[in-house]
């Protein structure tokens, strides 16, 4: 058992832990769980002696091994070749080999039975700590965490610092601790390693401690969860959701219990003031200014909500397809392709969750979309009146650190209308006050986060184009998020590697595939899944050849049924697809000949009666096809639910 005796822990005026007790039990799970800044890693380091608290004790069970991810590899460890460093988990396993060798040199000049008893002890403790099968173990960590076979000579400082701390979190996983602690393991993950992260610690013996903004592990995995908020630490006995259900019901009891106390004391107060100078009544004052000081203050727990509003303005109305991308391929030597004959539409409304593991190419699919980064060969067509708002993963492609926050906002109004509306949307995003003038340069993580919707908003678009977004958020910001997307009725794309966040917002997957391709599943990532597995299900049977001819036949019968009414349905939506771009096009059309007779009216030989008498025809045709192609929308929009439904 891990107790936790009145600790306090402050830097300057901040406390982050004051008078805190609580005790974490044997085998317990524990999510921690707080605002950005509250003291979680704190808390970590207090229980690796890498830091004291300013008073009160810690009691930690005797020879206890406690493993912990760290933020920061040890600079020594950089030219270790990645398996190696893995492996290398367990410090007491080198200096066992050594001793083993070492007898195992000794026995072969002089046979002694004292040593070959010595000897098989040192083999069993070798074996029991997985000394024979490490190498193996890190192999499946590794590669379960996204590395190749082929990265496993390479270097450390051959990769990027989040595939390092991937290798970081594979050493910690197989150093088999009694106590593990994680401090946000899936930040450097993508969607397929934290299913494989999450699967890993289900089976995890020991005592788990996990720091995380990441709701999917904490809700999958925990059955404790420790609040840190303010400097009070509160212990919750269940997982994330019940934690959320009781704090909520907590704090509604709690407020209302403070109310009647600030009642009461308002009210004894009041006697106090009133009779203090008569002496008839001073016994009575007394006895009132004693229970008043007796009385302890409730104090209602700080709010954890995102303390800046996300209000996402409505969508200007588009056509029924956001893009449409046709044999895009990508290569920067014209020999490997990150991107090979890529076709893909994306339909007005639709939330898109594009989930892969690092390196197929989901950044830079969405960069594509973006128009930020051009294909090397194929096209990319926007739809109808679709204005796009990106957001990129690296700030440095949206804003300069000199800037400030209303100067970026600003540099991306599109009329001086728009600029007077900058400090609403700044505040809107949580920026107010004299939050306008601060420099890029000293917001944090998450504030940029935030700016760089802000200028995205002060356009408002109609088709967002996000990468990870959530990264640098707290819970309470990434739910704030994940609400405002949910309800906003533009189209969505969305690179991200918070399950809970896709599994909420997204209605289609695109799957990164290998080689180079994509796969597009229409439904949510828990549909996803399920046809994974079941892909992967099908594909063992077919291997195996174990169906029976008439399950073959029926199934057959099946499909083809099935791709009888897809075929059906697809002459329908290509139909009504058609009879939309088809308006589309003669309102571009109109719109264009409408721009080019008013720029004729500037012209002072111009015969104004016939162009003014044009110009009305134009608009009357604008509006009647305007509103055709308004009802065709409608239609396909009504009937691509259907279509998309009867698809799974």
């Amino acid at each position: 058992m891990i107790s936790f005796n009145n600790i306090f822990k402050s830097y300057g005026e901040q406390y982050l832990l004051n008078d805190a007790s609580f005790t974490i039990n044997k085998g317990e799970f524990v999510g921690i769980v707080g605002p950005n800044g509250a003291g979680k890693s704190t808390l970590f380091k207090i229980l690796c002696n890498e830091i004291s608290p300013d008073k009160g004790s810690i009691s930690l069970p005797k020879d206890m091994q406690i493993s912990v991810l760290k933020q920061h590899l040890d600079k020594n460890a950089e030219d270790k070749k990645l398996l190696d460093f893995t492996a290398d988990a367990i410090p007491e396993l080198n200096a066992l080999l050594k001793q083993i060798k070492k007898l195992e040199h000794e026995q072969t000049i002089d046979f002694s039975e004292k040593r070959l008893t010595t000897l098989g002890a040192l083999q069993d403790k070798y074996e029991l700590l997985g000394g024979y099968s490490i190498r193996t173990d890190a192999e499946i960590a590794l590669s379960g965490l996204g590395f190749s076979p082929n990265d496993f000579n390479r270097t450390l400082n051959s990769f990027s610092g989040g595939w390092q701390m991937r290798a970081a979190l594979a050493s910690v996983l197989i150093s088999n601790p009694k106590i593990l602690l994680l401090d946000e393991p899936s930040n450097y993950l993508d969607v397929p390693a934290v299913e494989w992260l999450y699967k890993y610690l289900k089976n995890f013996q020991g005592t788990l401690l996990l720091i995380s903004h990441d709701r999917y592990l904490l809700k999958k995995l925990t059955n404790i969860t420790i609040e840190m908020n303010g400097g009070i630490v509160t212990r919750y006995p269940g997982d994330y959701d019940y934690y959320v259900r009781e704090r909520d019901n907590r704090a509604y009891h709690l407020e209302l219990a403070k109310k009647n106390q600030d009642k009461k004391k308002e009210k004894m107060q009041g006697f106090i003031d009133k009779f203090r100078a008569k002496s008839t009544k001073a016994s009575l004052v007394k006895s009132q200014i004693k229970k008043l000081n007796k009385l302890e203050d409730i104090i209602a727990p700080d709010a954890l909500s995102y303390s800046g509003t996300i209000k996402i303005p409505h969508p200007p109305k588009s056509g029924v397809e956001a893009i449409a991308l046709e044999n895009i391929s990508l290569s920067y030597d014209n020999k490997n392709y990150i991107l090979d004959n890529i076709n893909l539409n994306i339909e007005t409304g639709a939330k898109v969750g594009i989930v892969g593991y690092n390196g197929t190419g989901k950044t830079t699919l969405l960069r594509i979309i973006a128009n930020s980064l051009p294909a090397t060969s194929g096209k990319r067509k926007l739809g109808h009146n679709v204005i796009l708002g990106y957001q990129a993963q690296d700030f440095s492609e949206i804003f300069n650190n000199e800037q400030t926050t209303y100067d970026v906002v600003k540099s991306a109004a599109p009329n001086q209308e728009a600029v007077k509306n900058v400090r609403n949307i700044l505040g809107a995003f949580g920026f107010t006050g004299d939050d306008s003038s601060k420099s890029c340069k000293v917001l944090s993580g998450g504030e940029k986060i935030r700016l760089s919707f802000a200028r995205i908003f002060i356009n408002p678009p109609n088709f967002l184009v996000l990468d990870e977004p959530t990264t640098h958020l707290d819970i309470a910001a990434r739910e704030a998020l994940q609400f405002a997307l949910k309800e906003y009725k533009g189209t969505v794309c969305i690179v991200s590697h918070d399950i809970e966040f896709i599994s909420d917002v997204a209605d289609t997957i695109i799957a990164m595939t290998q080689p180079a391709s994509i796969m597009k599943y229409l439904g949510g990532y828990e549909y996803y899944l399920d046809k994974v597995a079941q892909i992967a299900k099908n594909d063992i049977l077919n291997e195996n050849d174990i169906d029976s001819d008439a399950n073959s036949n029926n199934k057959k019968l099946s499909r083809k049924d099935k791709a009888d009414f897809r075929k059906t349905m697809q002459k329908t939506k290509n139909k009504l697809s058609k009879k939309v771009t088809e308006f589309e096009n003669k309102i571009e059309i109109l719109e264009e000949e409408n721009e080019q007779l008013v720029e004729q009216l500037s012209d002072e030989n111009a015969q104004f009666a016939k162009i003014n008498r044009r110009i009305k025809e134009v608009q009357d045709e604008l509006n009647d096809i305007t509103n055709k192609w308004e009802e065709s929308a409608e239609e396909l929009e009504e009937f691509m639910i259907e279509y998309n439904e009867n698809a799974r």
